[in-house]
Formats: C-alpha cells, structure tokens, sequence
C-alpha cells in the first residue's frame, strides 16, 4: 500500500470516488426527513463533484497544481444545494493546503483535511452540527491526532479517518432530534462517505471503475438510454429484470469478444449498456434471465457490484414518484437552454437594478416576470439550480446591480457562492426561502431606493409570509410523533410538518387551518400542474366561506410535486 499519495494517485481517487457517488446518489436522494419527492442530496452532490470530472479526467500528466485548479473550480462553479456547496468548499480547501505539494504524506494530509472543514464551514453562516459539516470536522480532527503518532503508516491513518467518519455519520441522529425522529442519518454526511469510500478503494489498489469523461461518451454513444418509469407504464415489459454489473477482465477482450458481448446480450434483453473502460466493462441490460447475463460475464472475467431489480414490482412506485417531474424537468431543461443562449442586446440602456428569481412552474415563472423579474432559472427543490446557472443568469441582466431571489433554503449558498464569484456586477442575494417569499420580496422593492433600505424592507417583508404546501408521501415513517404511511398527503409549512391526510384537499385545508389566525390578512393559493382548474376553484370557495374576513386569490402556479402551495400573510 503507498505510503505517499502521488497527483496521479490523487486523480484517481477523486474519479473513483465520483463514480461511486453517482452509483449511489439515488439511495442518498432517500435519506431525506421528510419522506417528500424531492430528496435531491445524492443528486446535488453528484453534480457538483461531475462538473470538475471532466477537467481532472482530461489531465494526461497531472501535478497537484493543475489537479488542485481543475477540482477547486469545477466543483465551485458547479455546485449546487447546501450538501453540494459544502463539498465544493472542502475540496477547495483541501486543494489549497496541497497545491505545491510534490507528494501527500501524513502531516501534509491531516494539515489538508483540517483547511477543508475550516473553509466549509467559514462558507455557512450558521453552521448546523449533525450534518456533513460534522462529519468532515470529525474526520479532520482524527487525522490530526493520527498525524502526532509517531511511525503511523499512511495506509493505517486513512482507514481509521474513514472510520471516524462512519462513526460520526452514525452519530448525526443524536445531534439533529429530526433526523433521529425519522430514522435516518444525514443525507450530505452519507454522501461524503460514499465519496471517500470509493477514493479509498482506489487508494488501495483495488480495482474500481473511474467516472472519466471518456466513459461517459462511451455510455452517450453507446446507443443506450435511460428508460422512464412512464415508458414502463405504457408497455407490459417485456423484460422483467434491471441487471447492472462490472466485469473484472480477466480474459482477452477486443473488437471481436465486445461484439459477441452485445449480440448474447441483444439475445436475452433490452435497454442495454456495454461500456469499456481499459480492464473493466460495465453491463446494464433489461432481461427475464439475469443469470444468463451473469454466466456471459463470467467467461470474460470476474464479476462485482451485481445489482437486479424487479421491474415489474417497482415500476408503479417510481412512476408515481417521477414520471411528472421528468416530464416537467425535460421541458424545463429545454427552455433553460434557450434562455442561456441569449444576450442583452447592446443598445438597451443599463439599469441600476435587475431580478434574478428561481422557480418551477409556468404559472409561477410568468407571475415573477409579471412583477418585474428580469431573468427566471428554472428550479426548487426538486431541480436545484448551480452557482454556474445564477452567474450566466446574472450575466444575462443588463442591470449594474443584481438582486437574487433563491426562493429555496437549499439554494441560498449557492447564491452566495455566485455573489463572491462575480467581479463585473454586484450580486445582492435576498435569502427568500419559499416562493411566496420571493413574490413578496419582489412587491416590496421600491425603484431608486438604497441598496440598503430596499433590501432591509424585503427582509422585514418575507418575515411575515408563512407558506405551507402540500405533497404526498414516498415512505412510512414518524415525523413530530405522527405516523406517515407512503401514499398519504402532507401539509408542511416553514417549521415542519402541519398536516397528513388521505386526500389533497383535506389534507389543504387541515394546514391553511394551521396556518390563519386572528391576525392574518390576505390568504394565497396557488395551484400545481397535478391539480385541475375545476378543483381548485372548488377549494377557493370553500375557502371564502370558512374564512370571509380573509382575501382569499387563487393562482395557477403550475409547479411540479407540490399540489398546492399556500402563503398567509
């Protein structure tokens, strides 16, 4: 085992740890507390670890000076939620203690790991424990203390650093009473792990695949794609069994043996990937006999990370967990494009002040514009947008000062990130965390006041919205000592959850009952793409008659997973 990380070394395991990152980003999108459709930890994180990939893959010769450059700002112009702008700021720090490094040792990585929890957690303004701040800071101070053993070997430290942040990752339902309430661990602490865990693998010479830029293509062009839930849906699958493994090669394998890989392959299934990658192959294949497709793979080499799923078991769950927002996220993907392509035309005068607001849905993205918004990024809590994504947004307003409404909690570093970033405009970030906040924000501005005035008026505004809104359940669990079951409806509002139920618009109504009181004025609902016309002019008139003293508006939002989305002001 090496006793010194060279940069190569270090290339490797960071592709490695990317890799298994993305393997498993769709079970670290379920450690969520709220058992919501919107758990995107594993996604963000991948995201933002992906956008430095191709850079670190595309280094022939690597130093640590230009592998420190291409990891530190992929991830930081990539990143994107909390989890995901924490990851960004630890391989920043780490990349700053090592860049003119000619080898990591022992004192060199616990000096590197200590940088990297210090400029994550300088990056929050109101660092939370039992999160994967935690876990890093637990990991960062048993390195240190390994460092002070003398003749502890490289190879032992960085065990027993993983280690501790198991330990500590195990340890965050203590620290955070929701997370043990809801029987998880932190989703971001978990993501961290799966990333060290495959750096590790590669640290150690194992055999891991590595997510290059190389493998990617070879997968885009491999004929392959991804098969939706809704495809499933509309056919009688045909193909019962998802079967993903990797092939060890062991044996000879060339144009000739990848050919009678996919024709046997073509034989027993469908929706298939062969992808190569020097001495591993990964397979994916749609097939009744997954054996078979075991047996095949065993004539080349040995097999590992083997993986079967029945279709036909889960189809129904992930199409009612999916088959809407990737319908609305391919669109929305589509007008993002568009709207990225596009300039500020020359000879349009610049403004002193312009709007940058984040949301999901036709109806919400025309009300934005309808007050004023200059440029709308499509996102919310189920498609977090990057730092990237605001910096073009921003680049895009022709306006010498720009506000930017996150309109999301998990958006609001990023956000922040973009402000530090941007050195043409001055990007002012107003920390709306819903999107009735950010309507509100946009109503309070006044033209011509001072940075200062509009942005401490906004604040004292979005202080007094309350929002809630209303979901469905994706698993059982037990939030604030009420029993959840999958299927069931949920209200929740900015401090938690305010209501289950069996139907939507009981469950509406149970949380706008939570919501009002005595001193409530105007009441806000706006209605999501799952909901009709017909049922929600329904909902506003019963509305009117339980609350005459209320000015009770509808809207068409058109916002995708939440069927209602209510603010009381």
């Amino acid at each position: 085992m090496e006793q010194t990380i060279s940069a190569a070394l270090l290339q490797k395991m960071f592709l490695a740890g990317a890799w298994r990152l993305d393997d498993q980003k769709d079970w670290i999108n379920e450690l969520n507390v709220f058992p919501v459709p919107d758990g995107d930890t594993g996604t963000n994180m991948t995201m933002t670890i992906m956008a430095a990939v191709t850079e670190v893959a595309a280094l022939a010769e690597p130093g640590f000076e230009g592998l420190s450059k291409a990891i530190s700002s992929g991830s930081l112009r990539g990143a994107r939620g909390n989890s995901g702008v924490i990851m960004s700021q630890l391989c920043r720090g780490f990349c700053k203690a090592i860049k003119e490094a000619e080898r990591i040792d022992v004192p060199l990585l616990a000096a590197a790991m200590q940088r990297a929890t210090e400029t994550a957690y300088k990056a929050v303004m109101k660092p939370k424990e039992g999160t994967i701040l935690t876990v890093a800071r637990r990991m960062a101070e048993k390195a240190v203390e390994l460092a002070g053993q003398e003749g502890i070997a490289l190879g032992e430290m960085v065990t027993q650093i993983l280690e501790e942040g198991r330990t500590a990752l195990a340890q965050t339902p203590e620290l955070l009473p929701v997370l043990k309430q809801a029987g998880v661990v932190d989703s971001g602490g978990q993501g961290l792990i799966v990333f060290l865990e495959g750096a590790l693998d590669a640290f150690e010479g194992k055999e891991v695949p590595l997510a290059t830029g190389e493998m990617k293509a070879e997968a885009a062009s491999s004929g392959s794609r991804t098969v939706s839930s809704a495809e499933l849906e509309t056919s009688d699958i045909k193909f019962g069994y998802c079967t993903e493994f990797i092939i060890n090669l062991e044996k000879p394998y060339g144009e000739a043996e990848e050919a009678d890989l996919k024709a046997f392959l073509e034989s027993i299934g469908d929706s298939i990937v062969c992808v190569s990658l020097d001495d591993i192959v990964k397979i994916h294949v749609h097939t009744n006999h997954p054996g078979q497709a075991f047996e095949k793979g065993l004539t080349l080499g040995s097999l590992s990370r083997m993986k079967v799923d029945n279709m036909r078991i889960e189809h129904q769950e992930k199409l009612f967990k999916e088959s809407e927002k990737q319908a609305y996220m391919a669109a929305e993907e589509a007008r993002r494009a568009a709207a990225q392509a596009e300039e500020p035309e020359e000879d349009v005068p610049e403004k002193e002040d312009a709007f940058v607001a984040v949301c999901a849905g036709e109806g919400l993205a025309e009300i934005f514009r309808e007050l004023g918004a200059d440029q709308i990024i499509t996102g919310g809590q189920t498609m977090n947008p990057s730092t990237d994504d605001i910096l073009q947004a921003a680049a895009r307003c022709h306006a010498k000062n720009i506000y930017v409404l996150p309109n999301n909690k998990n958006i609001i570093l990023a956000a922040e990130q973009a402000a530090k970033i941007e050195k043409d405009k001055h990007l002012i970030v107003v920390p709306t965390t819903t999107v009735p906040q950010g309507i509100t924000a946009l109503v309070t501005y006044v033209d011509g006041r001072p940075e200062e005035e509009n942005l401490a008026d906004m604040q004292e505004a979005i202080g007094a919205v309350k929002t809630g809104q209303v979901t469905f359940a994706v698993r059982n669990t037990t939030i604030q000592d009420r029993e959840i079951h999958e299927g069931d409806f949920m209200g929740l509002g900015d401090g938690g959850l305010l209501a289950v139920g069996q139907s939507i618009r009981g469950t509406t109504l149970d949380m706008i009952g939570e919501m009002v009181d005595e001193e409530s004025g105007v009441l806000t609902v706006y209605y999501g793409e799952g909901v009709s016309e017909d049922d929600a002019q329904s909902l506003l008139e019963e509305l009117n008659g339980r609350y005459p003293d209320l000015e009770v508006e509808l809207e068409y939002g058109g916002q995708p997973v939440y069927y209602y989305m209510v603010s009381v002001e």
